[in-house]
């Protein structure tokens, strides 16, 4: 219970009052019976505002909610006492995420309900919850605020953003992915799996074409091939404690969430183009794996090992990691390895990618900073930032040949920034694909 602008203001009239009364004896007595009143007033208004109310508050909101992205939360307010109730309603959302539109003010009458909503963006993976609903409701008289604690509790999960996955798949029904930056180049008739026969059309090469068909038809036939299927895909993430780093970025993600968000679409493209999926952890004292696999319930089995996924304290062992992945994948795979490489990589780094090389085809997806680029594009104007330029050059030069030690070891390598290595993964994907290195 609290007291309302309203009786703050009436008492600061009456204490002014209280000055004017001090200086003309006359009005003395009309000032006290003035004291009493606003006293009688605030005290009946207090025990009315003390008084039960029904009200009830209910909130919809769905039960997994992607990371980054602004979720609507919708809350119902049902007034079931007999007079008009005037409050402010905040909503105890998760505490790792960014509201707007709170507190919201309203007015319910008797025996109706209102309704509004809110956007919740959640900025922290894993399992959370909603708290119950803080309503402060005026007194009749409006002189007093009582606080009310109304709605249950509702649990969440936040998941890796998947809204990509959806605009994906729009867009991938009307062949407009170029919209997104992924590249599909139509290729008529080249690949590594027989497809079907169909006539010859101009362009196709003369190796297409079937004879032995194209003299039953009496007409040219061409065979049609198309990229394989039924390959493996291992993502090996990342968990050490340099994934907890960021950038600026209006979402507040980290590097570990764009990397998630990187697997999820990538793996969700593999399965449509027919391969399966898995994944292994590595930097955390718990390592989570799963097998490839390439049901229609795999996307959900990714989402829900990788949702809770926290990056840990401990630094990452490539070499360590490369052994668990050689024993658990016996088939050749497309070994993705998500990471954010550091000079003190060096030595490391390389003999693990080999040892993976052996078997498997490695691609090492490693997130490049973007203060690392701004910094060396910020003109130098005086000794700091020269002393500054030659830190961060000195930096990308030792990151590079890194860098080049994995390409030595028979790895691919990409370097983009992590806003752009969901789509970055996927073309590249899309590029061993059509070439057919795996």
């Amino acid at each position: 219970m609290r007291p309302t602008p309203l009786l703050l203001v009436l008492a600061c009239l009456w204490a002014l009052a209280g000055a004017l009364a001090a200086a003309w004896p006359a009005a003395l007595a009309a000032w006290q019976a003035g004291g009493v009143l606003l006293g009688a007033a605030a005290v009946a208004d207090w025990l009315l505002a003390r008084a039960p109310l029904d009200l009830v508050v209910e909130r919809a909101v769905a039960g997994s909610l992607p990371i980054g992205a602004a979720s609507e939360v919708r809350l119902a307010v049902a007034n079931r006492s007999p007079r008009r109730l005037s409050l402010v309603l905040h909503d105890h959302h998760p505490r790792r995420g960014l509201a707007d539109g709170l507190p919201a003010a309203l007015a319910v009458a008797p025996g109706q309900r209102a309704l509004l909503s809110y956007r919740f963006t959640p900025t922290a993976r894993g399992d959370d919850a909603f708290a119950h609903c803080d309503v402060r409701v005026a007194s009749p008289a409006g002189l007093w605020q009582a606080r009310r604690a109304c709605a249950a509790g509702t649990p969440v999960r936040i998941y890796p953003n998947f809204a990509a996955l959806t605009r994906y798949a729009l867009l991938a029904t009307d062949n407009r992915l170029s919209q997104i930056g992924i590249l599909t180049r139509r290729r008529r008739g080249l690949g590594a799996d027989f497809h079907q026969l169909r006539e010859y059309r101009e362009g196709d090469t003369p190796r297409q074409i079937d004879w032995n068909a194209t003299a039953r038809m009496r007409k040219l036939i061409s065979r049609e091939y198309r990229d394989e299927r039924d390959q493996q895909i291992v993502f090996l993430i990342d968990c050490g404690r340099r994934m907890a780093a960021s950038d600026t970025d209006a979402r507040h993600l980290r590097h570990f969430d764009h990397v998630l968000n990187a697997a999820l679409l990538m793996g969700y493209v593999s399965l449509r183009h027919g391969d399966a999926v898995g994944f292994m952890t590595f930097g955390t004292e718990t390592p989570r794996t799963m097998a490839p696999r390439k049901s229609a319930a795999a996307l959900t089995s990714l989402l829900n090992g990788l949702y809770d996924v926290q990056p840990s304290l401990m630094m990452p062992d490539f070499m360590q990691a490369a052994l668990a992945c050689a024993r658990r994948q016996s088939r050749r795979a497309l070994v993705v390895v998500l990471t954010n490489l550091r000079d003190e990589d060096d030595d490391e780094l390389g003999a693990a990618m080999h040892l993976l090389g052996r078997r498997h085809l490695v691609l090492l997806a490693s997130l490049r900073e973007p203060s690392l680029d701004a910094t060396l594009a910020r003109p130098v104007t005086d000794h700091d930032g020269a002393l500054t330029y030659a830190a961060a050059a000195d930096y990308r030069d030792a990151r590079e040949r890194a860098l080049s030690r994995v390409r030595a070891a028979g790895a691919l390598v990409l370097d983009v920034a992590p806003n752009r290595l969901p789509v970055a993964l996927v073309n590249r994907y899309l590029q061993i694909k059509r070439a057919g290195m795996l």
